[in-house]
């Protein structure tokens, strides 16, 4: 995303400055966290402990440097905040220099290279999967990874795997299956590459010759894997891949695997194609949709509740909506929906994991929003609502490009999102952790009962004319 366009418009001060004012109506709670350097990634890591009024958990960042110190993977403990516990005036009440006291460095691992995607192993959220500019893709348990001190002259930290079969480089096409130790990559090579760390992990307690095929589905039996085998050596093991995909014709931007099947998967590029493939016939397109945007693809995601649904975001501004039933081998099909509240790139799209027609998208123009496909009728039909069909939150609070997102599936509403905010303030980034209050997103007859039923205290509030 470093080269994926220029920031928001010039009207973005005063879109910020506006909503500060709303701060307090908006959300149920806001953290707001300078960063000194820009993070082009952020994702949840576990959960660590619960309290009363909060909970702990990982939290994994990248710091994109400007070389005079080392880029580092940041391992960052995050206190998140319980439901209608924060006060409205304490999270209106922040400075955009400071840094959260809700928000603290664990550990910091120097990154060889830029780290441009972060990417958690479903079966234990401890090992990463980053990207960077090269063609490998290096694979981290961040838990036994020793703290490192980023200085100038400061060697690279060992990454536990090194998972290697692109020609070209390999900069944010990444993701990890929900049901198997599977890694997906795509690259400028043109391809997307799978792999198995099967051979370099262990369950708890199994020795190697007694480890099963896979996983079961979503990790379920309860083992969690562990990188093994770069104790002793000097440097570390590498990985070759499972297979090759070949079917775009020019940079793969990213991909994704259907969440009910391993050998399932899609992704997106610069050919503005949406290609969906299957491991168990061949490497060849199951399905390619061209055109499938009329620009780059920049990202894609699969619905973890109906894996009929797909999304992809581009940098024509919009997001579709495809059904994969609809979809045929020679290649064609059409959205069954497009959603356009965005004035720049979409950089990210993302289902929200605890309901099946609710999801987000981050785009150039400092904008996250939330879309629920409930909220548009019979998906294409034209409305005149003052915002776009399925629009129901826009998140204001970037000042410039919001380069990634993640939704926390521990703690349902909660989103993390950081913006790359050198072009616009020449300062490094924002990140943001926050909630939007309840009102929202619940039944509308549920909120008006709920509000009638302080209706006696509002009026006993209200001035005497």
């Amino acid at each position: 995303m470093k080269d994926r366009g220029k920031s928001g418009p010039a009207s973005v001060d005063e879109r910020y400055t506006q909503w500060k004012t709303l701060v307090p109506v908006l959300y149920d709670w806001l953290a707001n966290h300078n960063l000194v350097w820009p993070s082009l990634s952020c994702r949840w890591g576990p959960q660590l402990d619960q309290a009363k009024f909060k909970n702990r958990q990982r939290l994994y960042l990248s710091e994109q440097t400007d070389g005079s110190v080392p880029n580092t993977l940041v391992i960052a403990n995050c206190e998140i905040v319980k439901k209608r516990i924060a006060a409205a005036e304490h999270i209106s009440q922040f400075n955009e220099e400071a840094r959260s006291p809700f928000v603290k460095k664990f550990k910091t691992i120097i990154h060889p290279g830029e780290v441009n995607r972060i990417r958690e192993l479903p079966q234990n959220s401890r090992i990463v999967a980053t990207h960077t500019d090269s063609p490998d893709v290096l694979i981290w348990d961040v838990e036994t990874q020793p703290n490192r001190h980023a200085v100038l002259g400061a060697a690279d930290s060992r990454p536990d795997l090194i998972l290697t079969g692109h020609s070209d480089n390999a900069e944010f096409a990444l993701a990890m299956s929900p049901s198997e130790p599977l890694v997906l990559s795509g690259g400028k090579d043109k391809t997307v590459v799978l792999w198995s760390i099967q051979d370099h992990i262990t369950a708890s307690g199994e020795s190697s010759s007694t480890k099963s095929a896979g996983t079961p589905s979503g990790g379920s039996s309860g083992k969690q894997p562990a990188i093994t085998g770069n104790e002793s050596s000097s440097e570390s093991p590498r990985v070759g891949p499972r297979g090759i995909y070949q079917g775009h014709t020019d940079t793969v931007e990213d991909v994704q695997f259907c969440p009910s099947s391993a050998q399932e998967f899609c992704s997106v590029g610069d050919d503005s194609c949406l290609i969906l493939w299957d491991a168990r016939s061949g490497t060849t397109p199951a399905i390619k949709v061209e055109k499938a945007h009329d620009a780059d693809l920049h990202c894609v995601d699969w619905n973890p509740h109906d894996v009929n649904l797909i999304l992809t975001g581009s940098a024509d501004n919009s997001v579709r909506l495809f059904d994969r039933r609809r979809l045929t081998s020679n290649g064609i099909g059409s959205p069954i929906h497009k959603f356009e509240g965005h004035s720049a790139a979409v950089l990210c799209v993302q289902w929200f994991p605890d309901k099946a027609s609710v999801f987000g998208s981050s785009a150039e123009d400092g904008l996250l929003n939330v879309w629920d496909l409930e909220k548009v009728d019979h998906l294409g039909a034209v409305t005149r609502a003052p915002s776009p069909p399925g629009l129901f939150f826009q998140h204001a609070g970037h000042r410039d490009k919001v380069v990634d997102f993640h939704w926390n599936a521990a703690d349902p509403w909660t989103i993390v999102s950081v913006s790359d905010d050198c072009e616009s303030t020449g300062g490094g980034g924002t990140l943001q952790i926050w909630r939007m209050i309840d009102l929202i997103y619940r039944p509308q007859e549920e909120v008006l009962a709920e509000l009638a039923s302080y209706k006696d205290h509002i009026l006993g509030c209200a001035p005497n004319t």
